[in-house]
């Protein structure tokens, strides 16, 4: 379960226990406690921000309740769904997601289903969730990435670059000089939690950070997608490039839309 580690260009070597610890008897794996300490960094940003804008504690604990295990659920199954010819012949490891093997696409996709619906019953500005949640998000996703670097995935096609990456598992070279692409995510949502905040008190709408979450993460996971060596594909097309494509126009048209509308009315 170790992962060897190196970045040769840089002089760095790190020896990687991909289960560090175990609890009687089961082991603990470094993949799930990160992805744990970002929803944790993620939780507190959103529920102290949920209190400024008038979200109750009992709602934002109720959506937050609701929405994880419909997000990692839906995470499991997106990635399921696009690696079926693997799992087809292997049903038994469908549940196993200690080895990773989630798509957070599948995630975002179903924890805002879980939040538009419980606005909507509970007649609750969708808007103001939205930003709250895009921003916390972005602090996830740049946490959480840091889980494909223990588990020694997530990396790149070969590059010459002097910051690429090798990983070495047992006696079996995983990737020789590789983009450490899990690394370019990671400083890519760092950055885009930075742009959320210095915009937010200049939003003119309700839901813009989260429209701006969508071009942001969208046009960043487009390119650096390009360069993964483990892409889910739908025939020959990369399916993360064509949601990412997806997410950016749509954001693009809501603000479009919405600056029209709001330039409109103060006329």
């Amino acid at each position: 379960m170790i992962n060897n580690i190196s970045f040769p260009g840089l002089g760095l070597e790190f020896s990687v226990n991909r289960a560090p610890f175990s609890v009687f008897g089961f082991p603990v794996y470094a993949y799930g406690l990160i992805i744990a300490l970002g929803l944790v960094i993620a939780f507190v940003y959103a529920s102290r921000e949920a209190k400024k804008t008038g979200i109750s504690d009992n709602d934002f604990f109720n959506m937050f309740l609701i929405g994880l295990p419909v997000a990692v659920l839906c995470a499991r199954i997106y990635y399921v769904i696009f690696s079926w010819d693997y799992y087809k012949h292997n049903l038994s490891e469908i549940l196993n997601i200690r080895e990773g093997g989630i798509a957070i696409y599948g995630a975002v996709l179903g924890a805002a289903l879980v939040v538009l619906i419980y606005c909507k019953v509970k007649k609750i500005n969708i808007g103001k969730v939205l930003d709250v949640l895009s921003v916390s998000l972005l602090i996830g996703q740049a946490v959480g990435r840091w889980g494909n670097f223990v588990n020694g995935e997530a990396f790149g096609a070969e590059c010459n670059l002097p910051w690429a990456m090798t990983i070495v598992r047992g006696m079996r070279t995983i990737a020789e000089s590789v983009h450490p692409t899990f690394l370019y995510e990671s400083l890519w949502n760092a950055a885009g939690v930075g742009v959320l905040l210095l915009f937010k008190r200049k939003k003119v709408f309700e839901g813009e950070l989260a429209c701006c979450y969508m071009v942001w993460y969208g046009i960043g996971r487009m390119f650096i997608e390009g360069l993964r060596a483990d892409s889910l594909y739908l025939g020959t097309f990369r399916v993360s490039q064509i949601l990412s494509a997806v997410l950016v126009l749509a954001g693009l048209i809501l603000i479009i839309k919405n600056h029209k509308k709001h330039l409109t009315i103060g006329r």
